[in-house]
């Protein structure tokens, strides 16, 4: 794939308006006189800071887009302030300045960097309405996307706002591309391809695409507890060269897969040489807990992730609550390649196009 990145242009004294993945999970906490959010994982933050870099260091003005969460209208509770007290520290900022940018508000964390406030506070965001499109452009010369995990939405900054400014990939979203093609294109054989989770309607396609590609394909989580029969009837229909299939049964409580199941997977596991996983075995508390072995949830997920490090195989990790599990475990660089995805992740390796991908392809502008 033929992307222009950012490297193709001069940006000395240029406004450019980077959209990056902004939606980090949160954790809160009060007392009497205040509420402190806490970013609980950096990881799409940390992707971005080269481009930011990059810009900054070739002396542009940058203007930082991205949204968190699914607000309906403003919602303080999904303001992008603890993003914006995340940069200041970065660039040792003693306090950040809150002001506008054209109609938008933000933060001013440098005379050269600003944050613009959660993007779908407003409703032309989400509906990539052209003239909300063209109010975002008009902040900028040059528009960069290192938001890959947004790239398969058909938003305004992601989409809309390509038709008004020269379009150019940041840093990491060409990354996420090489990388995960790397993986499918021509991956190191056998190719095993983990799923699990529980978004059902995102990842049926990709166990269906992987079917034909992978050499195993391992499906445990919801997707499997709810989906067995379905997944065993698709692939017993399938033609010509396909995968073995193993869909995980759960334990009693249908928390985690069975240690038969976690026990079968990891054999496979100890044989491949390129892994793609995507969605936890079972549920993942969000406090890390010492738990019993009565009720560890998580079992299941830590075994995949440890036999995958002692596989030795090349190994794609993605979604967003399995990164963050890994990340709090301290173990997600020991994986080869981590996606900020989750479904852009699915979607471009079950071989969809992604808006935001195409709209980067699409040299044209709109002059109306």
């Amino acid at each position: 794939m033929n992307l222009s990145t950012i490297e193709k242009v001069n940006v000395s004294g240029k406004r450019v308006f980077v959209r990056a993945d902004l939606d980090v999970p949160l954790s809160e906490t009060r007392d009497s006189q205040h509420e402190t959010r806490k970013i609980e994982d950096e990881t799409r933050l940390r992707a971005v800071m080269p481009t930011i870099e990059y810009l900054l260091g070739h002396r542009a003005k940058v203007i930082v887009g991205g949204h968190l969460g699914r607000p309906e209208g403003f919602d303080k509770s999904l303001s992008l302030e603890p993003v914006a007290k995340w940069l200041s520290i970065k660039y040792k900022v003693l306090s950040i300045k809150y002001g506008k940018r054209g109609e938008f508000d933000g933060w001013e964390i440098t005379p050269d960097l600003f944050i613009l406030e959660n993007l779908r506070f407003y409703k032309g965001e989400e509906a990539n309405d052209l003239n909300f499109a063209k109010k975002l452009s008009s902040l900028a010369d040059v528009y960069v996307n290192d938001a890959f995990a947004m790239s398969h939405r058909n938003h305004a900054s992601i989409v809309g706002i390509t038709k008004f400014l020269p379009h150019y990939a940041g840093f990491h979203l060409a990354k996420e591309i090489e990388m995960l093609g790397k993986a499918m294109d021509n991956p190191k054989r056998p190719l095993v391809v983990i799923i699990g989770g529980k978004k059902i309607e995102t990842k049926l396609p990709l166990v269906h695409r992987m079917h034909e590609i992978a050499d195993y394909v391992l499906v445990g989580g919801k997707i499997a507890q709810e989906s067995k029969v379905l997944l065993k009837e698709q692939h017993s229909k399938l033609t010509g060269k396909k995968s073995v299939l193993l869909v995980a049964d759960s334990n009693s409580d249908k928390s985690d897969i069975t240690e038969q199941d976690a026990e079968n997977f990891l054999q496979i596991i100890n044989t491949a040489r390129t892994v793609i996983w995507n969605g936890s075995m079972g549920i993942i508390s969000e406090k890390r807990k010492v738990k019993s072995e009565k009720n560890d949830t998580e079992r299941g997920t830590r075994l995949i992730a440890k036999g995958i490090m002692e596989s030795g195989a090349y190994s794609v990790v993605g979604g967003g609550d399995t990164v963050e599990f890994l990340n709090k475990l301290g173990i997600l660089d020991k994986f080869s390649f981590t996606s900020t995805g989750g479904g852009a992740m699915l979607a471009f390796l079950s071989g969809e196009k992604l808006p935001g991908i195409e709209a980067l392809l699409n040299n044209g502008l709109y002059h109306a």
